[in-house]
């Protein structure tokens, strides 16, 4: 997947709403080598990006070993998680 060219527009730094709608392709090693440099660069600044790559990260590793089923109620969590995350909504307190 290719989103920026080197020289382009693009060269600005990501946004949380960018970097939100392409981290799984990022964590999947799937985005051209500029667009992850600049998803990474995002990464190592951004806390809440940082983490949010840390627990889809856990997510995939634990969805990887012999892991009990996963309870609905916390996949409903995860996917209102990612929801968020992509449009950049703040959480509800």
């Amino acid at each position: 997947m290719k989103l920026f060219r080197r020289g382009s527009v693009a060269d600005r730094p990501l946004s949380c709403r960018q970097v939100g709608q392409i981290l799984q392709s990022f964590l999947d090693s799937e985005l051209d080598e500029v667009t992850a440099d600049k998803v990474a660069e995002h990464l190592e600044d951004c806390r809440r990006c940082g983490m949010a790559a840390d627990v889809y990260l856990e997510i995939k590793a634990s969805l990887g070993r012999d892991a009990p089923a996963v309870p609905e109620e916390s996949l409903s969590r995860l996917e209102e998680f990612a929801r968020r995350l992509t449009t950049g909504e703040e959480r509800e307190t």
